[in-house]
């Protein structure tokens, strides 16, 4: 499978609320990620328990939408807009670009997170 083929597959189950699944499915094991506010994490490890902490936070899901991607070489950009109720009473409203860097096996290696606003 190609990087645009693997893309579109991820961001299908990104858009179906499948964070971890899609982490679990496509990050290689030294795969690295950083966003907006600082946080990173070190390898696919840390991510799938970041995302799973963060997804059983989730109340409800208002609204996952896929706006486009862009593939050039073995990087790709996503964009999403993620529309969520917290079980803390909070709402998540993020308008972000994803980017990743994909590695010769079809595994993302590096993941960083963009501010969209």
């Amino acid at each position: 499978m190609n990087i645009r083929e693997l893309t579109t597959e991820m961001d299908a189950i990104v858009s179906k609320g499948g964070i971890v699944e899609a982490v679990q499915n496509f990050f290689a094991e030294n795969a690295s990620t950083s966003d907006y506010n600082g946080l990173q994490t070190a390898n696919k490890q840390q991510m799938v328990e970041k995302m799973q902490a963060f997804a059983g936070a989730i109340q409800t899901v208002n609204g996952i939408t896929h706006h486009r991607t862009l593939v050039d070489g073995n990087a790709t950009a996503s964009e999403f807009t993620f529309d969520f109720d917290m079980k803390d009473g909070s709402k998540i409203y993020w308008h972000e670009i994803i980017r990743r860097l994909w590695n010769d096996e079809g595994k993302v290696i590096q993941e960083e997170y963009f501010n969209a606003q």
